[in-house]
């Protein structure tokens, strides 16, 4: 790290005078760099107090406590978010556990931090290159939705795994709450970009659109809400979310598909997230022919939701 012609020694230690901030500690070491340098120094790993990592520049030392700087220091891992996990990794596929609000794939093209960003931090945590092995998207969730999810690493995987979604060959379920009381039910119909309100949704016009198919069961009653089992026979763009609206069930936690339950002069029920999880996945390997399953539990945030909807009063608004 330079400022002007300045450098930082490869390492040093002091003793802090007084109580202040890391950061001013340093700046009085180092009169010729900025405060943007020194704070930099904390943030980037290359400072202990008393032998401890110091990240935070506005944390407070007092007198006496030893301050060391060391330009070769590592700088710190970044923590991967609380829900990411790896499942299953072999030569061809890896398969892990999305957080809710990660989108599957960038949307954008300088979207970062989705789910592919997350399996390389965590390949860069394992020591290994984290650009050296593609990754290939075939299989999608939603970016507000939680749960399984499979990318392919080789050519091979990837075609093997196209053609196991595209021929519906995946076993796929999972775990939603949705207003009101559901009933044990098959939805089928055929869904187009536009339902002619500008989202999203099914179509009654002959030919157009994509088959859509969900079987739904209802495994626990809640608070003006119900705890449901979904199967997919398809695996359409925001299936789930379009059929149990338009069934008059929309998630709750939904913030697109609600306007039918809007109009009907209903209240959603609050919650910070879309109580949408996908808890199983089952496939052959597209190379191997290996049977494979999966499972996930549902997340801490989702599980606290279906907790707090079984003591909500069922007259609460």
């Amino acid at each position: 790290m330079k400022s002007g012609s300045a450098r930082v020694p490869a390492e040093f230690s002091f003793a802090a005078t007084g109580e202040v901030t890391i950061a001013a500690a340093l700046r009085d070491q180092l009169p010729a760099h900025s405060w943007n340098d020194v704070r930099r120094l904390c943030t980037t790993g290359k400072v202990t107090v008393d032998s401890a990592p110091a990240l935070d520049p506005a944390a407070r030392v007092r007198a006496g406590q030893s301050i060391q700087v060391r330009m070769n220091a590592p700088a710190p891992k970044a923590p991967l978010p609380t829900g990411f996990r790896v499942v299953h990794e072999d030569a061809h596929l890896i398969v892990i556990e999305k957080p809710a609000g990660i989108s599957s794939v960038p949307y954008e093209r300088k979207e970062a931090g989705t789910a592919l960003d997350l399996i390389r931090a965590h390949w860069r945590r394992e020591g290994r290159k984290a650009t050296v092995t593609p990754l290939y998207t075939v299989h999608r969730i939603d970016k507000d939705t939680s749960g399984l999810l499979v990318f392919a690493k080789t050519r091979l995987g990837e075609r093997g795994l196209h053609r196991i979604f595209q021929e519906h060959l995946a076993d796929r379920e999972y775990l939603a709450v949705a207003h009101g009381h559901v009933t044990q039910r098959r939805f089928e119909s055929r869904i187009v970009p536009d339902r002619g309100d500008g989202i999203r949704g099914s179509t009654t016009r002959p030919n157009e659109g994509q088959q859509a198919i969900t079987h739904v069961l209802s495994v626990d009653k809640l608070a003006r809400a119900s705890l449901c089992r979904l199967r997919l026979e398809t695996g359409r763009t925001h299936q789930i979310r379009i059929h149990l609206s338009e069934g008059g069930h929309p998630l709750v936690g939904e913030t697109v598909y609600i306007r039918d339950l809007l109009r009907a002069g209903r209240t959603p029920l609050p919650c910070p997230r879309l109580l949408l999880h996908a808890a199983t996945l089952g496939f052959s390997h597209p190379v191997t022919s290996e049977r494979l399953g999966f499972s996930a539990d549902l997340p801490d945030d989702f599980a606290a939701e279906i907790a707090r909807l079984k003591q909500r009063p069922e007259s609460q608004p």
